[in-house]
């Protein structure tokens, strides 16, 4: 009933910059907090972007000052500037979405891979 489906990935030179986004799409009557994710190969899971439905944001050190995310309707997009190559990782979007029917659904991206080398 509904998808989440993003894009934006690729590759950059350290210092680069590129822009992730996902769309939402389906029986939806409203979004929720959305948050940018990443893994890298032998890691974790890391969150590294959180924006609220009232817009409040926030980062962790490791990204802070590099990395924007900001919403458009069923959009949420995150701006990464000053790339280095230990961002290398795939990013995944996740929010949180009431469908019409006023079902809750916490829903998932399918993943987008960044590779920052020279």
């Amino acid at each position: 009933q509904v998808q989440f489906v993003e894009s934006g990935g690729g590759s950059v030179q350290p210092g680069g910059s590129l822009r992730l986004s996902c769309t939402a799409s389906g029986s939806i009557f409203s979004i929720g907090a959305m948050n940018w994710y990443r893994q890298a190969p032998g890691k974790q899971r890391e969150l590294v972007a959180f924006i609220s439905s009232g817009g409040r944001t926030n980062y962790p050190d490791s990204v802070k000052g590099r990395f924007t995310i900001s919403r458009d309707k069923n959009t949420v997009y995150l701006q990464m500037n000053s790339l280095e190559p230990e961002d290398t990782a795939v990013y995944s979007c996740n929010a949180i979405i009431v469908t019409t029917s006023k079902q809750y659904l916490e829903v998932w991206g399918q993943g987008t891979l960044v590779t920052v080398s020279s």
